[in-house]
């Protein structure tokens, strides 16, 4: 993508998550996002058909970032063991913890439905990608494992969320192979 592009791409990206951290999804507009973003409406469709697509975008570059090689984050730092299955689960609860409030007015808005369906859908692409290490020897079919983690997974942020993040992604990240590990184990 040229240079331009995506810096347009990216402005219309953080206007959507500060105004996500102001108002409930349903009740920010395209007007809003135009607005905030400092872009014209042609401007704004170019990039993004609609708002649910915008939201998809959103849950696609929080998932892509898990899945390039980045070696500084300044908060945490996994690329030197980026294909084992526990870094990729805390390397996703670092972000989200970083993103909470976005995500719990996510979870808690008449488009919540929308949202966990992007969220299990970029998760599975996320873990077929990079959990072969989990799927690597195990008799059960790897699309039943990868449907089972990932709504274990959805499940587990809900209640993180809830409870306002008061655990570390390294606690939640502990919390979660201690129930999905045991499966493994034939």
């Amino acid at each position: 993508m040229e240079r331009r592009r995506k810096k347009t791409r990216n402005a219309i990206l953080e206007a959507f998550q500060q105004l996500l951290a102001r108002k409930r999804y349903e009740n920010i507009t395209v007007q809003d996002i135009i607005e905030a973003a400092d872009v014209g409406r042609s401007t704004f469709y170019t990039h993004f058909e609609t708002k649910d697509l915008l939201l998809r975008a959103m849950c696609e570059d929080m998932f892509a970032h898990v899945l390039v090689d980045v070696s500084d984050e300044g908060s945490h730092d996994f690329s030197h063991d980026r294909d084992n299955p526990a870094v990729i689960v805390s390397h996703m609860l670092y972000h989200m913890q970083d993103q909470q409030k976005n995500i719990r007015g996510l979870l808690t808005c008449e488009s919540r439905d929308i949202f966990l369906q992007y969220f299990r859908e970029k998760l599975r692409e996320t873990l077929t990608a990079r959990g072969h290490a989990l799927l690597r020897s195990h008799a059960l079919p790897d699309d039943f494992l990868i449907n089972h983690i990932t709504g274990s997974f959805v499940l587990m942020v809900e209640w993180w969320m809830q409870g306002g993040c008061a655990r570390t992604p390294k606690e939640m990240t502990e919390m979660f192979a201690s129930v999905i590990v045991p499966i493994f184990h034939e």
